[in-house]
Parts: structure tokens; C-alpha cells; sequence
């Protein structure tokens, strides 16, 4: 199995993704592997880490996803292995739910959304994201 971390997808990929029928709430599974250091683009705060840059990420976008009607669920640091290999673990997991893809396009093209997503990128060396079907609960 070939696994590629990224920040963003590429054009025919997220095509892919939001342009399937809508079928409900989906959980996204995020799987997060960060930056030894914060990279922005003008920079500024190269004294933080990735996890530090990623983190005010993190702290900001939860309101995002309520406001297109989502919820953010658990998020926490991944710690070990029990079954399966890998070359190397990510980072971190984090959960969010959202109504439909519709919403979550919605959320990802506001522009208050824009402008937290640079601490996103400055910390995030790359990312799996993992579309489930259902509900947090």
C-alpha cells in the first residue's frame, strides 16, 4: 500500500470528491504528520513548531465547522501501533463531522475560513483525510 501525504489536494482529486451525489453527514478522519518548524510564507513566528502553528489552526476552525452545521470531535496525539506497519506515524488524529460536502466546501472557501488556514499550512508537513460515513453521535 502507497501512502502519500498532502496539504491540499490536487485539482482532480477534490473534483472527485465534491462532485459525487450528496449522501448525508460524513465523519472526516484526519490523519496529521507536522512541520519540525512553523513555515510562513513572510517569516514570521519561525520560533513555533509545526504542532504550535498547526495548533492555532486547530483552536480557530471549530468554529468554521459549526457555522456550516458540523462538529468537531476528538482530537489527540497518535502514540503507537498495535496492529499493521508503517515507514512512519503521524502525528495526530482529529475528527470532524459535517452535514454534507456542500457544507464543507462552503466552510473551506469563506474567507474567514482563508485566513486561519495559514497556520494550517505553515505547521502541516502533510495529512491523509479520510471521508466516513455517519455521525460523531
Amino acid at each position: 500500500m502507497k501512502v502519500t501525504n498532502k496539504v491540499v489536494p490536487d485539482v482532480e482529486q477534490a473534483a472527485a470528491f465534491f462532485s459525487g451525489a450528496e449522501d448525508g453527514p460524513f465523519v472526516m478522519v484526519n490523519l496529521l504528520k507536522f512541520k519540525a518548524n512553523a513555515e510562513y510564507p513572510d517569516g514570521t513566528d519561525s520560533h513555533l513548531t509545526g504542532a504550535e502553528a498547526y495548533a492555532r489552526y486547530g483552536k480557530a476552525v471549530r468554529a468554521h465547522v459549526e457555522a456550516v452545521g458540523g462538529k468537531t470531535g476528538y482530537a489527540g496525539p497518535v502514540t503507537g501501533l498495535l496492529l499493521g506497519e508503517v515507514e512512519e506515524l503521524w502525528d495526530m488524529i482529529a475528527l470532524a463531522e459535517y452535514p454534507s460536502r456542500a457544507a464543507m466546501m462552503a466552510m473551506i472557501q469563506s474567507p474567514k475560513y482563508q485566513e486561519i488556514a495559514r497556520h494550517r499550512s505553515a505547521g502541516l508537513q502533510g495529512q491523509l483525510n479520510i471521508r466516513t460515513k455517519g455521525t460523531l453521535g
